[in-house]
């Protein structure tokens, strides 16, 4: 058996540590959002840990770098990872780093094999609706002709986007904002097909089971037609060499009582029983001369 490399050993060892991390930013970044009014001191604590976080998902990707055995494939097949790790360092916006941290757990929760898919998706849902209504709230909330000014619009929002629904009643009025409604469409509509998929998938996969476990049947029927021809074979032989026996009996008891009725001693009587039916001479020859 093949012993995991140091790279995959790596990202088994870390990968709950980096999504505690990234439970973390979640809670440093809304705190500011949802509780403006705190201290300036609490604001401070919660971009360090979101700077924290960035930065312990950069020095991941830093490790798995330099475990791969083919770095160069490595950052053709991880670029995504990159993208993440290099994006707030071009501006130091908040929303850079939430959209970083987003990919990164994203692309890191997609390697832990025990995750399954409906997990991953509900993840993906619930995470996008904080997130999307987090980051509008922040970008919408002081636009002079903003219409979302508090997390419940901001949550209802998210929610008529990401179902494409779009009732009209709340809607971003910055650039901004109007780019992270675009993502959450674009995002609402991959998860819905995916769910569609899934569902699909699990359809078809009971079809396949349900036939599978009836074409096995067949196969137990046909082979239990099988056995039942041999056995009738075996019970045609067997009773076809029974009936032979039969008749060989028949034609001895019958000479017996041919010889009873002429008068033949019992030990003639006896060795004519014993004779076989196919040995007329000997029978000639215990019969009395007229």
């Amino acid at each position: 058996m093949k012993e995991p490399s140091r790279q995959l050993l790596w990202e088994r060892r870390s990968q709950t540590p980096l999504l505690l991390l990234a439970v973390a930013f979640a809670v440093a970044y809304a705190v500011p959002i949802v509780a403006p009014d705190a201290s300036a001191d609490v604001h401070r604590a919660c971009t360090h840990v979101e700077w924290l976080v960035w930065g312990a998902f950069a020095v991941d990707y830093l490790v798995r770098l330099v475990l791969s055995a083919d770095r160069k494939h490595f950052v053709r097949t991880h670029w995504l990872d990159l993208a993440a790790v290099v994006l707030p360092l071009v501006q130091p916006l908040r929303l850079l780093r939430l959209v970083a941290t987003l990919m990164l757990v994203g692309r890191r929760a997609r390697m832990a094999p025990q995750i399954q898919l409906t997990t991953y998706v509900a993840g993906a849902v619930v995470g996008l609706l904080m997130f999307g209504s987090l980051a509008v709230l922040s970008v919408e909330r002081d636009a002079p002709e903003g219409n979302i000014k508090n997390l419940g619009d901001a949550v209802w929002w998210s929610f008529t986007t990401m179902t494409t629904v779009g009732y009209g009643d709340h809607s971003p009025t910055t650039g901004l904002g109007r780019v992270l409604a675009v993502g959450l469409m674009l995002s609402g509509i991959a998860l819905l097909g995916v769910v569609t998929a899934n569902i699909a998938a699990w359809f078809i996969s009971r079809f396949e089971r349900d036939d599978r476990a009836d074409m096995l049947q067949l196969a137990a029927i046909r082979e239990l037609q099988a056995e039942v021809r041999a056995l009738r074979g075996e019970v045609a032989r067997l009773g076809g060499t029974a009936a032979t026996a039969t008749a060989t009996v028949t034609d001895a008891a019958h000479a017996a009582h041919e010889a009873r009725a002429a008068d033949v001693p019992d030990a003639a009587a006896a060795a004519a029983v014993a004779a076989p039916p196919n040995a007329p001479a000997q029978r000639e020859a215990t019969s009395p001369t007229p």
